[in-house]
C-alpha cells in the first residue's frame, strides 16, 4: 500500500487544532508534522479539517435499511452492505450495529420477535469476507421486559465481536416513556394498534417487568463479563437508578433523561451518552432533557447518531461552536466513545494509531466528509 499525506489540513488533535499534515502509510499513522507545506504527490487540503474517523456506539440505522417501511423485508445481505456504505460516506469508521436481544413472542402483533443471532451471523459473515468498508462490532440491547432474553444471550459467545452490552427497560411508564402518552403516539403510530390493544399492552408489559426483571437484569450483567464486553445503562432517569447502574460496573449512560440523572453519573464515574438528533433539533423526541442542555452544564461526554448517521459529525461540530473547542467537539465522537470501549487504537489522531482518518469541509455549522480512510484505505 502506498503512503497517503493528507497536507496543508486543519489537524483535529488531542485537545488542540493546528495547521499540518498527516501519513498514512500501512494502515497506521506514521507522521504528523505543523505546516502548510504540500509535499509532492501529497493531497492538498486547502485548510480542511482532519480528524480521526467517527466511532458509533449506537445506530438504529441497519434496521432502518432491513425493514424501510413497517412490515416490509429487504434482503439482509444488501441491507448490511447498505448500511456499512452509508455510514463510510458520513465518516463513520467504526460501527457497533445495535441488535435487540430479549422478544416478546406471545404478541404477534407486537412485531417484537427475535432476530439477533441470526442478523450477527450475516454481519460477521460479511466482514470476514471483506465485504464491509468499515470496522463493525455488536451492541446487544438487552431488553428487560421481555420473555426469551435469557435465552437469546445464550446463542452469542466471546467470539462475536461483542463490544456492547446495554441494559434496556421500555416497560411503560419507566425511563424514557415515563409519559405514557408518548409512548402511545409512538406505538399506535408505528404498529397501528388500537385503543384497546394499546392499553393491554402497557398492563402486560408492566406485570412481565414484575415478573423477570431482576431475573434478567442479573443475567444481562453476567452474560456480559461472559463476552467481554462493556456495560451500558439506557435511559436512566433517576440518582437511584444511576446508583444501580454503578453497582452494575456500567461504562456509559446511553441517553439519560433528565439532568439529576446525568449529573449522578458523573458523580459515580459513568460517562453520559447523548442523541446527536437531541442535539440538532434543539431537544428530545420523547419529551426527556435536551441534550444542549447538558453539553452547557458540562454534562455530556459521548454522541451517537442514534438514528441519523449523518448526524454524528454535525453534532461534534455544533458542540465545538457551543463550548468553543473544536477538538473538544470532535472528542465526542471520536477519543470519547473509544475510551469508553476499549478501544485503545482509535479515536485519537496520533503517530502509531490506526490510520482511520476522515477529511471534512466546514460548510456554516455542519460539515461536508471528503474523503474517508479506513486503515490507510480510501473508503469513501
Amino acid at each position: 500500500m502506498t503512503d497517503t499525506i493528507l497536507a496543508n489540513a486543519t489537524l483535529v488533535l488531542p485537545g488542540e487544532t493546528l495547521r499540518g499534515q498527516v501519513r498514512l502509510s500501512d494502515g497506521r499513522i506514521t507522521d504528523i508534522a505543523e505546516g502548510v507545506a504540500v509535499p509532492a504527490g501529497a493531497i492538498d487540503c486547502a485548510g480542511d479539517l482532519v480528524m480521526p474517523g467517527l466511532i458509533e456506539l449506537h445506530t438504529d440505522n441497519l434496521e432502518r435499511h432491513i425493514e424501510p417501511r413497517p412490515r416490509v423485508g429487504w434482503p439482509h445481505q444488501a441491507a448490511i452492505i447498505a448500511h456499512d456504505a452509508e455510514l463510510a460516506s458520513v465518516g463513520i469508521t467504526t460501527v457497533f450495529d445495535a441488535l435487540r436481544v430479549g422478544s416478546v413472542v406471545s404478541n404477534k402483533k407486537a412485531n417484537y420477535g427475535e432476530y439477533a443471532r441470526a442478523l450477527a451471523d450475516e454481519i460477521l459473515d460479511l466482514r470476514a469476507q471483506g465485504a464491509l468498508r468499515i470496522s463493525h462490532f455488536l451492541h446487544l440491547r438487552a431488553e428487560v421486559c421481555s420473555e426469551t432474553l435469557v435465552a437469546e444471550l445464550a446463542k452469542f459467545g466471546a467470539e462475536d465481536r461483542i463490544g456492547i452490552v446495554s441494559l434496556m427497560d421500555h416497560t411503560p411508564g419507566e425511563r424514557q416513556f415515563r409519559d405514557v402518552t408518548k409512548l402511545k403516539d409512538y406505538l399506535c403510530g408505528k404498529h397501528g394498534l388500537s385503543e384497546a390493544e394499546f392499553h393491554k399492552h402497557v398492563a402486560d408489559q408492566r406485570a412481565l417487568r414484575d415478573q423477570v426483571g431482576a431475573v434478567h437484569e442479573a443475567a444481562v450483567v453476567s452474560e456480559a463479563r461472559r463476552f467481554g464486553a462493556v456495560l451500558a445503562s439506557h435511559d436512566d432517569t433517576t440518582a437511584p437508578q444511576v446508583a444501580v447502574s454503578a453497582g452494575h460496573g456500567v461504562h456509559f449512560a446511553e441517553f439519560p433523561t433528565t439532568t439529576e440523572a446525568a449529573r449522578a453519573c458523573h458523580d459515580h464515574g459513568i460517562r453520559v451518552m447523548m442523541g446527536a438528533p437531541n442535539l440538532i433539533r434543539g431537544g428530545s423526541h420523547s419529551g426527556n432533557v435536551a441534550a444542549q442542555d447538558l453539553a452547557q452544564a458540562d454534562l455530556l461526554d459521548i454522541v451517537s447518531s442514534d438514528y441519523v448517521p449523518s448526524s454524528l459529525l454535525s453534532a461534534a461540530l455544533m458542540l465545538g461552536d457551543v463550548w468553543g473547542d473544536t477538538a473538544r467537539g470532535i472528542a465526542t465522537v471520536t477519543a470519547a466513545p473509544a475510551e469508553a470501549t476499549g478501544l485503545e487504537d482509535r479515536g485519537h489522531l496520533v503517530p502509531g494509531g490506526r490510520a482511520d482518518v476522515i477529511r471534512v469541509t466546514r460548510i456554516g455549522q455542519a460539515g461536508a466528509v471528503r474523503g474517508v480512510w479506513v486503515q490507510g484505505r480510501r473508503v469513501a
